[in-house]
């Protein structure tokens, strides 16, 4: 069986796809058949976007977060009052450690230790060779699978970003994070071309 899509490709990436990726990413469930959307959003921009882009379709949307402290002890990124809008409608928020660095970066930021861990050299070879897009949409889904809120036998489309928005979306199996080798990237969908 042979399919044939379309893959949309950005001049750069960044904020400015935001809009565009939430579109591709619920015409490519549709016509899929899939149920879910793994958006990241950090604080809250994209994942109002990606809301209000799914609105009607009957598609879940499950948002990833940064871990409470990933930038300052105690601090949660995320808007708190859009967390409980969001909520209230049945979007699914999830608050987790990074499957692609955690624990492990905190050894490799210390000076007495050192290194690169295994983990963060698999990290980096989504980021320079794929996307970094491509890398926070994989990650989010190893989080989202391990707390749960995903199951890890149906494909869901996947998107992440570079700093801020959307810039790439792809079909993921998911896997857990444990079971990493499992996860598979079924389709790249969108993504920047020059990074």
């Amino acid at each position: 069986m042979k399919i044939e899509k379309t893959v949309t490709y950005f001049d750069k990436p960044g904020v400015e796809n935001t809009r565009d990726c939430a579109e591709i990413a619920v015409s490519r469930a549709k016509d899929l058949g899939l149920s879910t959307i793994v958006v990241a959003s950090t604080g809250g921009y994209t994942a109002q976007i990606f809301f209000d882009a799914m609105k009607g379709t009957g598609l879940h949307l499950v948002v990833v977060t940064h871990a409470v402290g990933f930038s300052k002890p105690g601090i949660w990124e995320f808007d708190a009052k859009l967390a409980e809008e969001l909520r209230s409608a049945g979007v699914t928020i999830v608050i987790g450690t990074h499957a692609l660095s955690g624990l492990e970066r905190a050894v490799s930021r210390n000076p007495k230790l050192g290194g690169s861990s295994r983990t963060e050299v698999i990290a980096e070879a989504f980021r320079k060779i794929v996307a970094v897009g491509m890398k926070v949409a994989v990650e989010c889904v190893l989080i989202a699978a391990d707390q749960g809120v995903i199951p890890v036998s149906n494909e869901v489309i996947a998107v992440g970003g570079t700093e801020e928005g959307a810039d790439t979306v792809v079909v993921v199996r998911p896997a857990h994070t444990a079971s990493f080798f499992d996860l598979q990237v079924r389709e790249f969908v969108a993504m920047p071309r020059n990074r």
